[in-house]
């Protein structure tokens, strides 16, 4: 496939981190040759949702241990961007956290906004097992 991008980092478990992951969003929403929409809204909405997934694998799948790490993987292709979230934990259900602010009640207060924002700026969320840990896979379609 011509015009792909793929990038893959490994992270330290470390939220002082997460100023690198606004850097690449902006730098990737700048690149992406097939994306006709406002670059400016699509950095910012690469830049939240991985940064909440980036949050959640260190603060909850990797329990803040240290000498974990979180891997980023990115691929932009023409017709859509692909961001996957790999952490080492025990992993969750997420057919198990509400949709919506409007079926969650309150658990939202305490848990699930970032999951939802991220459902609110990507066209598809998933989150499955595979070997050595969890991945979370966001998609972005551009037409």
């Amino acid at each position: 496939m011509k015009n792909q991008i793929q990038l893959q980092i490994k992270v330290p478990n470390q939220t002082r981190y997460l100023s690198l992951i606004g850097r690449i969003s902006e730098e990737l929403a700048a690149q992406l040759q097939n994306y006709s929409g406002d670059r400016e809204a699509l950095a910012n909405h690469i830049n939240v949702v991985l940064t909440e997934a980036l949050v959640n694998a260190i603060r909850h799948a990797n329990a803040d241990n240290p000498d974990e790490e979180v891997e980023i993987r990115i691929i932009g292709t023409d017709e859509e961007l692909l961001l996957q979230v790999v952490d080492h934990g025990s992993g969750f259900d997420l057919a198990g956290i509400a949709h919506s602010p409007a079926t969650a009640g309150d658990d939202l207060e305490d848990h699930g906004r970032g999951l939802y924002i991220m459902r609110s700026l990507m066209d598809s969320v998933e989150y499955r097992q595979v070997e050595g840990g969890n991945i979370l896979e966001m998609r972005k379609r551009f037409h």
